[in-house]
């Protein structure tokens, strides 16, 4: 079971989640599509779902998607400090937690060393 699962289709930037996951011992999957994230979903259910807000799929539909499944999963999204308009239509999608890529860069272990510590 994927314990965090991330849609990203930047090559270099799902390198560093995968990498960060694997240093902090955390199972991490990456999707590159709303489809590919929900069949992960269906598959097993993650305890945190973290979406790039710039990816070239649909991010929101994404995030509608991990809502519908059902499930209350936590959401993270991340993007461009500049992109409010996209950070409201992200959180009124239903992910409350928006934060800018640098932040969430910069914060990645410890978010994935709380998924962690969470018990199953």
């Amino acid at each position: 079971m994927a314990q965090v699962v991330a849609l990203v289709d930047d090559l270099f930037f799902q390198a560093k989640l995968v990498e960060t996951a694997r240093q902090v011992g955390v199972e991490l999957r990456t999707c590159t599509t709303p489809d590919a994230l929900a069949s992960e979903i269906a598959r097993s259910i993650p305890k945190l779902v973290v979406v790039d807000l710039n990816a070239r799929a649909n991010s929101i539909e994404a995030i509608e998607r991990v809502q519908a499944s059902g499930h209350e999963i936590p959401l993270i999204g991340f993007l461009s400090h500049v992109q409010t308009e996209l950070a409201e239509h992200a959180r009124a999608a239903g992910c409350p937690n928006v934060m800018p890529r640098s932040k969430f860069t910069q914060n990645l272990a410890t978010i994935l060393a709380e998924v962690k510590s969470e018990n199953p």
